[in-house]
């Protein structure tokens, strides 16, 4: 991981903000969802993608029964392959 030497404080509700420049280098705008992972001891924070549940892809996303499967898997899937 690289260090970007930015500290930010917990606030009381336990949020931080993200700096500006982090935002605009990774192109994260206002309201933008955020995947939340730990890796170890750390906490790791990913722009939301959603992604087909079998082979991560994402494109050609559709919502079945609550997941996200692409068009290649439920293709797969109606011809018995998956």
């Amino acid at each position: 991981m690289k260090s970007t030497g930015i500290v930010r404080k917990v606030d009381e509700l336990g949020r931080i903000v993200l700096p500006i420049e982090l935002r605009r280098t990774l192109d994260i705008a206002e309201k933008d969802c955020l995947e939340i992972y730990m890796d170890g001891e750390s906490i790791v924070l990913k722009k939301y993608q959603p992604a087909c549940i079998f082979c991560d892809e994402a494109d050609g996303i559709t919502v079945f029964h609550g997941k996200n499967i692409c068009a290649g898997c439920m293709k797969a899937l109606r011809e018995g392959k998956l």
